[in-house]
């Protein structure tokens, strides 16, 4: 089943904005979140390290939790387990993010219905690394 159609993936990619909130990036390299991070990066956007150690990575400061995050972001990408991620969305929605993007593997339908009707854009199950180029 996809949780985004193509159009979604887009809008998210090119106009939701370049503040990107990473939860789950650790300045372990050999994580997904750091590849994807990095890919993000090079396409022009800004990275938000959100991981409970709070490290700079990549160059950028890291945050606890998308509540300590002193600016607005415009998207939350999620690499947590499936059963954290619920959690995360309704605090990316709490924070006024234009769109929420779990990916690969991450997957609860319950937390996509409800942060569709709060109003941002999501995607779930998808990765921004495979979708940029794409574009």
């Amino acid at each position: 089943m996809s949780y985004g159609d193509d159009a979604t993936v887009r809008k998210i990619l090119t106009s939701s904005g370049d503040t990107w909130a990473v939860v789950g990036l650790s300045t372990n390299t050999a994580r997904a979140a750091y590849g994807v991070a990095r890919v993000l990066q090079r396409a022009g956007k800004r990275i938000v390290p959100v991981h409970p150690k709070a490290e700079t990575v990549l160059g950028e400061q890291g945050y606890a939790s998308l509540a300590e995050i002193p600016f607005p972001v415009d998207v939350v990408d999620v690499f947590v387990n499936s059963e954290l991620a619920g959690e995360v969305a309704d605090q990316a929605v709490a924070k006024g993010a234009k769109a929420v993007w779990f990916q690969l593997g991450v997957v609860d339908e319950a937390a996509f219905d409800r942060t569709r009707a709060a109003g941002p854009d999501m995607v779930m199950d998808r990765c921004p690394a495979i979708e940029l180029p794409l574009l």
